[in-house]
């Protein structure tokens, strides 16, 4: 009897960790005013800040392309995040055609008032509504979605910056994946979050 107590115990704790990290990306997207995630459908953030906001929809044959993407990344947790940084790319260049922004320039600060030009908090809303479409799409057998993360408060004499961030099912190995200091299309710096937390 205890160890079926223990085991559904377990469970229970399992379940909530799940459900604390989407409402923490939720929560992200709230203080921003994004809509999270849909089946087919994000709200793809620039002009600093979220200024301004476009509906992103993905038919069932970029869906498709998504997959075969993603297809390439089930061996390991290091080949899924090669496949991630690949469907990051393929991304950033859909929505720099559909949302105006594929001249997006590589670190842009906080200027604003450009909406082809994003800056981190830009690129971090969107690659985790990118994670999160395809977390909900069964398309990430290693890792699953955190909220977004934040280093640098100025004290430190670093400007604060935020990125998208992954955790490996086995092991909770957590990454970054930081698309701001690249220009649209490019490959995303991917690594370790204690990594990018220590670096300027």
């Amino acid at each position: 009897m205890k160890r079926g107590v223990a085991i559904v115990g377990g469970f229970g704790l399992v379940f909530a960790a799940t459900l604390a990290r989407a409402d923490g990306a939720n929560s992200f997207f709230s203080s921003y005013g994004v809509n999270p995630p849909e089946a087919s459908r994000i709200t793809y953030c620039h002009g600093y800040g979220c200024a301004f906001r476009t509906r992103l929809g993905f038919s069932s044959g970029e869906i498709g392309r998504l997959g075969s993407i993603m297809s390439g990344g089930r061996a390991s947790p290091a080949a899924e995040r090669a496949a991630i940084s690949h469907a990051v790319q393929w991304f950033e260049k859909k929505a720099g055609r559909e949302a105006g922004t594929s001249t997006d320039k590589a670190k842009l600060g906080a200027m604003g008032g450009d909406p082809t030009q994003l800056d981190c908090i830009d690129e971090a809303s969107n690659t985790t509504s990118l994670l999160v479409l395809m977390e909900k799409r069964g398309l990430l057998r290693h890792h699953t979605v955190l909220a977004p993360r934040t280093r640098g408060f100025l004290l430190d004499f670093r400007y604060p910056h935020n990125a998208a961030v992954i955790e490996e099912k086995k092991g909770g190995e957590r990454w970054v994946v930081d698309s701001w200091p690249r220009a649209n299309g490019e490959k995303p710096d991917i690594m370790k979050l204690e990594t990018w937390l220590a670096s300027s």
